[in-house]
């Protein structure tokens, strides 16, 4: 037929915008209408509805390919996709299905010489088809579509041969199967039949017939690759596999779909050789696939894939022109592996040195705010990498958190009531990292003799230290300040969460500096710890955003207890003062406290005896609630009833801790907490308690095995002292003296577990830090 012939000459001939226009997007029609008017909202006329309906009865009654390919024109012609509203648009796909374009594209891919038209022509009009169908979210997650992902991966990555082998096995029974499909499999050479007498008696002189001896898999190849030439592929065709891939993409569990059926190694090819569209659209559709949640899974299988692009975007961005490096720095931040990722790679150390290389230099020059937040995004990822050991001279390491302080500065110093926009807030969370890195590298100075090599700044002299911590000192005032103005409606907000997390690390190390303002500051930051552990924040906004970018404690989800976690250490710190304890007793924080210790307990009991490693944020809460008891009057601890929740805690979890070789030293504070409140309470009048009874029992067999006593030399002298080895290894509450009595974290940062490095990715989906 004619008609068919110039549909496929019709597709294959417009440009991909106009070929997705005329398959799936309408502008919205109104169902009334009479005589030969048109509605206002530029519907169809009645005489247009009436062909549109002979139109989809014969597509749904059609015997044949010429038969629907006629009706379609026929469609395209009288009734212009803009007049189409929704509901038409998904009649016309419901009648066409699924079943058609994707024989065109096997018939295509396999070069079957009874087709009758060029492969080339057969590609255009079946990815035209499926480019339209999958304008609608329900066809584009359809089984028979995402059967054809492959397919159109290896067109993509102009590798036929190897998709061919991939379909080899049985490439149309996936494509041509299905609840909606009217052509089943065994119909195949049928269909394909009605395809060639279909060119032979529309456009017989105008197509030249595929060249084969007996139709074997090898004579399909090499006709296939005569007819897609291996340079590149058609823009149109490319335009539309991109538009399905990233449809595909954009459903719930799209990138999984995308990822079991080889998208990254495909789209990965596909921008080596430089395919036609790979930069333009491949790189973003791989963007999506190896950030967010899947970003460890992808890393873990295709490191070497995406460790060789990253190299070839590494180079690429090191010789391009100024403009350019500042657009490619957000482009460089998607591909970076996650941090503990191939860290030892010697690849990976090479693109890193030589991308800070390039930074420097637009580090140091005049920067518009615009310009610097991609560059100071990037830092932060590079820093999440490898540290302070590819970033060059102390100076330039001293300008970079400068740079960084001033940022926030400049961002968090508004008047109330200022809303920064999405992309400060992405700038401001690199920001943060950088701070948090520089705080990390001030605790390595002080414990020298443990730190890393690649964690600290070399060379760093006593004044470069302390303008630093000058700095930092007026970035996290800032951070306070904007931390005041929040209100409850507020705490899902993923931006909250990274500048309290962000502030915490420095309260982790140091309280005495800023004391007003941390003392004034503490009823915010309970009542946020709380509102996320109790489950009491107004909305989900920050469990969603944890889940979604994988941002986990251990290996379970985001269950609220993280946010009180990176608070802890400046409890132990805080309850160790007079000022700032009085304020937290008001706050009611010990029985914030003891909640947070049965919540950890009923998640260790969860996972029995497979998971028992040690948590250092329980111990931490142990400590800040020895300061509140050692130094509170006894009478708090005999009628407060958390306390009473808390002996009860000790009574059940001891006598399980103490046979947990991992968890001996949480037992021990477990213990020395008991103690302490057994000691502040009044006598028992009768038969002591079974619950206390078991605890004692348990405390006097602590340790498992008897300490041995030994004299060992005085350090630097001859005198003997008394030292104490435990069997057991473990045994002593992990604290330091505070010297008022109280206890505080020996190692803040260290001690805490869970999201670390790039927590940056704020609500708006962009990249990566803090």
């Amino acid at each position: 037929m004619a008609e068919s012939d110039d549909v496929s000459l019709v597709v294959s001939s417009q440009p991909p915008e106009k070929e997705e226009q005329g398959g799936g997007e309408g502008g919205g029609g109104g169902e009334d209408g009479g005589g030969s008017e048109r509605d206002d909202e530029g519907g169809l006329t009645d005489a247009q509805r009436e062909v549109l309906d002979r139109c989809l009865q014969a597509l749904r009654q059609a015997q044949n390919d010429s038969h629907t390919l006629a009706a379609l024109l026929l469609i395209t012609r009288l009734c212009p996709a803009s007049q189409l509203d929704k509901a038409t648009l998904r009649r016309i796909f419901e009648a066409v299905g699924l079943n058609l374009p994707a024989r065109l594209l096997v018939t295509a891919i396999r070069g079957n010489e009874t087709s009758g038209l060029p492969p080339q022509e057969l590609l255009s009009l079946g990815t035209a088809l499926l480019a339209a169908l999958s304008t609608d979210p329900d066809m584009a997650c359809h089984p028979q579509l995402l059967t054809t992902i492959p397919v159109l991966l290896g067109l993509l990555s102009n590798d036929p041969l190897n998709q061919q082998k991939q379909e080899a096995q049985d490439p149309t029974q996936d494509l041509e199967t299905g609840p909606d499909s009217k052509v089943q499999s065994a119909e195949s050479s049928n269909a394909e039949g009605d395809l060639s007498n279909e060119a032979k008696s529309g456009g017989e002189g105008k197509t030249t017939k595929p060249k084969g001896d007996n139709g074997s898999v090898a004579n399909k190849v090499s006709t296939s690759q005569e007819a897609l030439p291996s340079s590149k592929l058609d823009e149109a065709i490319a335009a539309d596999c991109y538009q399905i891939l990233t449809a595909v993409c954009a459903l719930p569990r799209g990138p999984d779909q995308l990822l079991s059926r080889g998208g990254v190694p495909a789209l990965c090819q596909a921008v080596q050789q430089n395919q036609t569209f790979s930069h333009e659209k491949g790189l973003p559709l791989l963007g999506c696939l190896v950030a967010g949640r899947t970003k460890d899974r992808v890393w873990s299988k295709h490191s070497a894939e995406l460790l060789t692009l990253l190299v070839k975007l590494s180079k690429d961005f090191c010789q391009a022109k100024d403009q350019t490096k500042m657009d490619m720095c957000a482009q460089l931040v998607q591909f970076l592996p996650p941090a503990g990722v191939a860290v030892e790679s010697k690849e990976l150390k090479e693109v890193v040195a030589s991308v800070w290389e390039v930074l420097r230099p637009m580090l140091q020059a005049k920067l518009t705010p615009r310009q610097i937040g991609p560059i100071l995004v990037l830092s932060a990822c590079l820093l999440d990498l490898y540290g302070w050991e590819f970033v060059g001279t102390p100076k330039f390491c001293c300008l970079l958190v400068n740079r960084a302080c001033v940022e926030v500065r400049m961002g968090l110093e508004e008047p109330p009531g200022n809303e920064l926009s999405s992309e400060l807030q992405h700038t401001l969370t690199g920001c943060y990292r950088i701070m948090e890195a520089a705080i990390e590298q001030a605790c390595c100075v002080g414990m020298s003799q443990t730190a890393t090599p690649q964690s600290s700044i070399p060379s760093i002299s006593l004044q470069q230290s302390r303008q630093v911590l000058g700095v930092l000192k007026e970035a996290f005032a800032a951070l306070m300040y904007h931390l005041q103005q929040v209100d409850q409606s507020c705490y899902g907000d993923p931006f909250i969460f990274a500048t309290y997390r962000s502030l915490c690390s420095w309260l982790a190390e140091e309280t005495a500096c800023l004391k007003e303002e941390v003392t004034g500051l503490l009823p915010f930051l309970i009542a946020y710890s709380r509102s996320h552990l109790q489950g009491e924040s107004p909305d989900h906004g920050l469990s969603d955003w944890m889940s979604e970018m994988s941002v986990r404690e251990e290996t379970g989800a985001w269950t609220g207890k993280e946010a009180l976690r990176y608070l802890l250490p400046a409890l132990c710190h805080l309850s160790a003062e007079e000022e700032p304890r009085k304020v937290l007793l008001t706050l009611d924080t010990p029985a914030l406290l003891v909640d947070f210790l049965s919540q950890c307990w009923t998640s260790l009991k969860g996972k029995g005896g497979v998971s028992s490693a040690r948590d250092p944020s329980m111990e931490t809460a142990c400590s800040a609630l020895l300061n509140f008891i050692t130094v509170t009057e006894p009478e708090r601890v005999r009628k407060d009833p958390c306390f009473r929740t808390l002996e009860a805690l000790l009574s059940e979890a001891l006598p399980v801790l103490v046979h947990k070789p991992r968890l001996l030293v949480l037992a021990a504070n477990y213990c020395t907490l008991g103690l302490m409140i057994g000691r502040l309470k009044s006598a028992p009048t009768g038969s002591v308690e079974a619950g206390q009874r078991r605890f004692f029992s348990s405390a006097l067999r602590f340790p498992p095995r008897r300490p041995r006593l030994r004299l060992q030399p005085r350090p630097g002298q001859g005198e003997p002292r008394l030292g104490r080895e435990l069997g057991g290894g473990g045994g002593a509450v992990e604290a330091e003296s505070a010297g008022s009595g109280g206890l505080r974290a020996r190692s803040a940062l260290d001690r805490q577990p869970g999201p670390r490095g790039r927590l940056a990715q704020t609500h708006t989906g962009h990249a990566e830090s803090v």
